[in-house]
């Protein structure tokens, strides 16, 4: 395992987490936080899995997936996306299926990751964007210490003629 938490430890992708990724991905309900409009083929996911070098500092993003310790099981991802070195910082997102919420898992996830950034990478600050109607979203991510510093206004189309404000969320390593 890469990093271990209690209950959940994050690793890289693997060829075993295809089916996983094909699922979740390809599932619409899940399409208007990921900003996605078009369904992934296997051989799309793949190709990513494989090309994915693992290498924040060469393609300014990536995938890590979380593991539930005692059963082994992937329960969901958490994604680095816009790594800047430069000014040291980075935006995360977070999946867990709803199979495993409620368990504090996504919150344990979501602090892992912030150790890796912060103790690992030593950046300055994480950030994340979060849909004003995504409760569930800003308490997990208050909880585990961001702030709301900004509101986008209608930033997210979620239907035909509705957008949604967002919330701009930082965790400043101070």
């Amino acid at each position: 395992m890469f990093i271990k938490g209690e209950h959940i430890s994050l690793r890289a992708m693997e060829h075993d987490d295809i089916e996983l990724l094909y699922e979740w991905e390809n599932n619409i309900e899940l399409w208007h936080v990921s900003n996605t409009q078009t369904p992934f083929s296997r051989h799309v996911l793949k190709e990513f899995v494989d090309n994915s070098q693992y290498d924040i500092y060469t393609n300014k993003q990536l995938r890590l997936m979380a593991v539930e310790n005692t059963t082994g099981a992937t329960i969901g991802t958490i994604d680095f996306f816009e790594f800047d070195v430069q000014h040291a910082r980075v935006g995360v997102g977070i999946y867990i299926h709803q199979n495993y919420t409620g368990k504090g898992y996504a919150y344990e996830s979501l602090r892992l990751a912030i150790n890796y950034c912060f103790n690992i990478l030593h950046l300055k600050q994480v950030y994340s964007i979060v849909n004003s109607s995504n409760a569930p979203s800003l308490k997990l991510f208050e909880k585990a210490g961001f702030e709301k510093t900004g509101i986008k206004k209608s930033w997210n189309k979620t239907s035909l003629n509705h957008f949604e404000d967002a919330w701009f969320l930082q965790l400043i390593n101070d």
